[in-house]
């Protein structure tokens, strides 16, 4: 199809273009007119491969806005997060661009949003690629959308890749849209982050479809000129603390701390603040306003960082950004190049220095492995549905599998069209589902590739800049001059006394809630257990504590070697046993324990007799033994849904021949969980006479 505009095109998009800048003398980049050109006048499918802030954003827009002039319907912009797609709403503001988003976060606004599409008021709609499998709007919404649609533009699109197949599965849906949509609807792929294998992924996917055409690949080369990478090796987690808190204040502006686990964001962040700096946590876990409150105040620079896990990462735009820095590194060379784009967009210059730790390596097998579906669990899951819809929590309770790992996997059939998103729940399909285990077997070895990469990258004498260029498969990579291995380190190594102290005493700390449980699962009653709604207050359990996450920087480490995969039964380390005492030292209970009771353990029955003795003989209390098991103990695996993990535990724990005191007890355990042990057997103790039960583990899980 010939556009009406084509003489002027150019005219016209460059104009849009300094609009949407603001720069009345801004100029195209390299490869920006010619993937306008190429969905304006010809209609094409395009794949645009280019660093960031290179102005992928500024493509779309602008092709846009030509595209509305001819009389194309909105373009349907499929963005994956939050907080890109409020800059993105910015971004096409300021191009005189009318842009709105259906999210989770702004469903009272919805029903304005869909009488704007009506009257043909938007000319881009954002929407999360979840949002195309919300049963309403793929069924109500989407083939009208489909009918009028004038563009469609995937963002961040590598994760409709195996390589972001466990991040967000639904990015794999998008190939069946495509395939719906004419011909001569322009299809739109942007991304920073992709290599050859990733890159030829996307584009077979964007080239499905009436036409078949080729897919238009255009891709420039990856080099980021302000930014100044390097590497520090420190010995451990308190050297690298030690660091920050020694130089914090020397990095330019304001930046971003990444860690690995939320754990870890959260620690630090604390004793920066208890330290003096203005830092914020930002995790998955964190409230969404807080967290929109966060970007905000980076932005204005009111905050010297956020130290943040992954979930503030693509997209996320603050053009003059001074610094990125990692504690402990991303486990490839494509992640971590992600996350130092967000540095120095827009300034000559910006610094990224990384941070390895030792404990970087088992913290890329736990994500990795935690994602990936199980064969034996999937099959649960499509035996257990029929043609009756079946919502996810009662489904939670007939598979026992938890809410988490369930919804993403019910993701994953979904893709691969095993089960079906319905008005009321999940249905299965009746298709052949066949585990594809070649697949998932690629992704895994890909994954160990992408890791020793990574390592590679720490170590290496040569630029960093074009090993991570090389690593994505530039083939324009050459050394950068600037990177501590080009031009020497520009870091300094030097450590404070007192930052030393301050770090060493913020890892030793000790003592961490155990919340107690209130509350029956729901669905606990359809297997058997006759209890639902609350949990009686006389017989549950009080707060408990645990020494330390599993996942934290200080004693995570002991007790990961302590419960890590082979690790041998044995009585608990001096070094544990004391921390442990420091933790009861400062409970703060309302009154003190008059006796130790211990869990019976089949696993690691030394390590929890000895600590219950310990903890005993240190507190001068009565140490009354271990509940007893029936009919063999616990049935079941620890960590799977609630209401199958409390059927497997229910009236398997007995009080019959301890001499259980009126008062409060402590409870002993090697670690927790999902707490339904600890909620059980305490309800046991209550119910044989005690006060008060309180829990206490060496570590917690999560």
């Amino acid at each position: 199809m010939t556009s009406p505009l084509s003489g002027d095109t150019r005219t016209a998009a460059l104009s849009a273009l300094r609009e949407l800048v603001g720069r009345p003398d801004a100029e195209f980049h390299d490869g920006q007119y010619e993937a306008i050109e190429a969905l304006v006048e010809r209609r094409r499918r395009a794949l645009v491969v280019q660093r960031t802030g290179w102005g992928k954003s500024a493509v779309y827009f602008v092709a846009t806005l030509l595209l509305r002039r001819q009389g194309a319907g909105p373009t349907v912009l499929v963005s994956p997060l939050l907080a890109l797609m409020r800059d993105q709403i910015a971004a096409a503001e300021r191009a005189g661009v009318r842009a709105v988003a259906i999210n989770s976060t702004n469903a009272h606004e919805w029903s304005d949003v869909l009488a704007q599409l009506d009257r043909d008021e938007v000319d881009v709609l954002l929407v999360s690629p979840e949002r195309l499998n919300n049963p309403s709007f793929r069924e109500e919404r989407l083939p009208a959308l489909v009918r009028r649609i004038g563009m469609l533009v995937v963002d961040e699109a590598h994760c409709i890749s195996d390589w972001g197949h466990d991040f967000r599965p639904d990015y794999r849906r998008l190939r069946d849209l495509i395939a719906q949509m004419p011909a001569d609807v322009p299809v739109l792929a942007t991304t920073a982050t992709a290599n050859s294998r990733v890159v030829a992924d996307v584009a077979e996917q964007l080239g499905t479809g009436e036409s078949d055409a080729e897919v238009l690949t255009i891709r420039g080369a990856l080099a980021r000129t302000s930014l100044r990478l390097g590497v520090l090796r420190l010995p451990d987690s308190a050297s690298r603390l030690a660091w920050l808190l020694s130089h914090l204040d020397d990095l330019p502006g304001s930046g971003i701390i990444y860690t690995l686990t939320v754990a870890a964001a959260v620690d630090t962040a604390r004793l920066l603040r208890e330290r003096g700096h203005e830092v914020r946590a930002y995790t998955g876990q964190t409230d969404a306003d807080e967290r929109e409150e966060s970007e905000g105040m980076l932005k204005r620079n009111e905050v010297k960082a956020l130290v943040a896990t992954s979930a503030l990462g693509m997209g996320f735009d603050k053009p003059d950004l001074g610094f990125v820095l990692h504690l402990g590194a991303p486990s490839s060379p494509v992640a971590y190049y992600q996350q130092v784009g967000r540095a120095g967009r827009a300034s000559e210059s910006a610094d990224v220095l990384l941070l390895p730790g030792v404990e970087d390596r088992d913290i890329w097998h736990y994500f990795a492995t935690a994602s990936m579906p199980d064969r034996e669990r999937a099959e649960r899951v499509i035996s257990a549905l029929g043609d009756s819809p079946v919502s996810t929590p009662v489904l939670e309770a007939m598979v026992d599998i938890r809410r988490t790992p369930l919804e993403l996997l019910l993701k994953v059939l979904d893709v691969d069209g095993a089960v079906r998103r319905v008005q009321g729940g999940w249905v299965a399909t009746g298709e052949p589902w066949i585990y594809d285990a070649e697949r998932y077997e690629r992704i895994a070895a890909e994954r160990v590739a992408e890791q020793r990469s990574m390592l590679d990258y720490e170590t290496t004498a040569g630029c960093r800049m074009e090993f991570l260029q090389s690593a994505l498969d530039d083939d324009t990579a050459v050394p950068c001059g600037r990177c501590d291995n080009c031009a020497g380190a520009w870091f300094p190594r030097d450590i404070e006394e007192r930052a030393t102290a301050a770090a060493s005493e913020s890892l030793d700390r000790v003592g961490v809630p155990i919340e107690p449980r209130r509350a029956w699962p729901t669905g606990a009653d359809r297997l058997g257990v006759p209890v639902k709604g609350r949990i009686a207050p006389a017989e549950q359990a009080a707060e408990g504590r645990a020494l330390a996450r599993l996942t934290d920087l200080g004693w995570g480490g002991a007790l990961r070697d302590l419960f890590g995969a082979g690790a041998a039964d044995a009585v608990v380390p001096p070094q544990l046993l004391a921390g442990c005492v420091r933790v009861l030292a400062g409970w703060g209970w309302e009154q003190r324990p008059v006796a130790v009771i211990a869990m019976p353990s089949r696993s690691r029955p030394q390590l929890v007799d000895s600590l219950a003795r310990g903890i005993a003989e240190i507190g001068r209390l009565p140490y009354l033994g271990e509940l007893g098991l029936v009919g063999g103990g616990p049935t079941g695996q620890p960590g799977g849904n609630s209401a199958f993990r409390v059927a497997g535990l229910w009236e398997r724990f007995s009080a019959e021949g301890l001499d259980v005191p009126d008062g409060p007890v402590l409870l002993v355990d090697d670690q927790a969980d999902s707490r339904w042990t600890l909620t059980i057997a305490a309800r046991v103790l209550r119910q044989a006479g005690a006060a008060e039960v309180l829990p206490f583990v060496l570590a917690l899980r999560g």
